[in-house]
């Protein structure tokens, strides 16, 4: 059982007012708030034992060090990785999709291979990918979703052959909410020994993620939009993929021995996190994750399933309302126009009634010139949004609807 009212008190931003008026924060796809305890959390870090980790020898070194290394093991916890060695550091979802494409690209990769992704995609799965195949002379192929919004799969099965090296998919859509049948899609991809990358920025923190259970290979996700810190996130790979995977960066940490003539490498998963990591990040988003854990993603996950189907019932009221994302397993996000409406001036009209949502493209702009349109307005709900505030972003709606029609 959500006590929403009780959660927001943890949540300082949500208390400020904007114009005049309480704000009301539906951008939660983009980042979400912090909590008191990962906010207190980094400042009381660096008031107490601020010191680089794994190579000093002194007292304030050694708490660092285990501090980080306990925020990886509470990382495998949550998403209930085999191994601790399989987690990596990194500094977002983008950045583990670069390190995963890089990587695995030059250990795996060849001339005319393909590379599968979905129509769904956020640029950051899009790109690396594209860049890749530029590299190495690949081919990447894309699976269309149907006027539902949901994936083709038949379509995925007939695309996968013996040049397919890898297969990197959302999990749910940033732009539509579209909820992919991921665990399928790997049992597809597996039974041609083809691995899987799922890109978890807007699952991890709104429905239970066990990469064991879902047995993909690969699986990114962001400390910003799990309620952490910005500047860390995460990989998680398995050890038979990253054990024959090159490093995506040199530096110090990553390495076991270096001389000018040759450097061999540190193990895994040191391996992949060259340089100072984002240690006092890393421990804000161990408290990030325990505070989900402590409420239950369980319970968010029905909490935010309820709101979003009372959300998304209620604004259909609005004449000339048309929303971007229909499909039966939807999560968490609202995208819209109405009656041709320009999505900035929605955005911008409704900010001023103290409520922020997003507008534009959303990084997905492949999935908006298949709708041929500019862009959407997105209204991304958290557990800490309130049925209250649907009601509030209705009415603003209405009235924007008066405003310009």
């Amino acid at each position: 059982m959500i006590e929403v009212n009780k959660i927001r008190q943890d949540f300082p931003m949500l208390q400020q007012k904007v114009y005049g008026k309480p704000l009301i924060y539906l951008d939660n796809a983009a980042t979400t708030q912090k909590p008191l305890i990962v906010i207190d959390t980094i400042s009381e870090f660096y008031k107490t034992m601020n010191s680089n980790i794994h190579r000093g020898v002194h007292y304030f070194a050694d708490r660092a060090t285990i501090a980080y290394e306990a925020a990886r093991k509470t990382v495998q916890e949550y998403i209930h990785a085999p191994h601790l060695h399989e987690i990596i550091f990194t500094r977002g979802t983008t950045d583990s999709i670069n390190l995963l494409a890089f990587s695995f690209g030059e250990a795996f990769v060849r001339k005319g291979d393909e590379i599968i992704i979905s129509a769904f995609e956020h640029h950051s799965n899009i790109v690396p990918w594209q860049m890749l195949c530029l590299r190495k002379e690949a081919k990447l192929v894309v699976i269309p979703f149907n006027e539902n919004q949901e994936l083709e799969l038949s379509i995925l099965k007939q695309k996968i052959n013996e040049k397919t090296r890898i297969i990197a998919i959302t999990h749910i859509s940033n732009s539509l909410g579209t909820v992919n049948p991921v665990k399928e899609i790997i049992q597809i991809a597996h039974a041609a020994n083809v691995p899987v990358l799922i890109d978890g920025a807007q699952s991890a923190q709104h429905v239970p993620i066990n990469v064991q259970d879902l047995d993909c290979d690969f699986f990114a996700f962001s400390g910003h939009k799990t309620y952490g810190p910005n500047g860390i996130g995460i990989l998680f790979g398995k050890e038979k993929w990253l054990e024959k995977m090159p490093p995506y960066q040199g530096g110090g940490d990553m390495i076991a021995d270096v001389t000018f003539e040759k450097t061999t490498y540190n193990e895994l998963p040191l391996k992949f996190e060259a340089g100072t990591p984002d240690y006092v990040e890393a421990v804000g988003l161990s408290k990030a994750l325990n505070y989900i854990s402590e409420i239950g993603i369980e319970n968010i996950a029905l909490y935010e399933t309820e709101l979003h189907k009372y959300a998304y019932h209620k604004l259909k009221q609005i004449e000339g309302f048309v929303s971007y994302g229909n499909a039966k397993e939807c999560a968490s996000i609202i995208s819209f126009l109405i009656d041709g409406i320009h999505s900035f001036d929605i955005g911008m009209t409704l900010d001023k009634m103290g409520i922020a949502t997003r507008t534009g493209t959303h990084c997905t702009q492949p999935v908006m010139d298949y709708f041929k349109i500019k862009g959407t307005v997105r209204a991304s709900l958290s557990f800490y949004n309130t049925y209250e505030e649907i009601e509030a972003l209705y009415e603003g709606l209405l009235r924007i609807r008066k405003m310009f029609l």
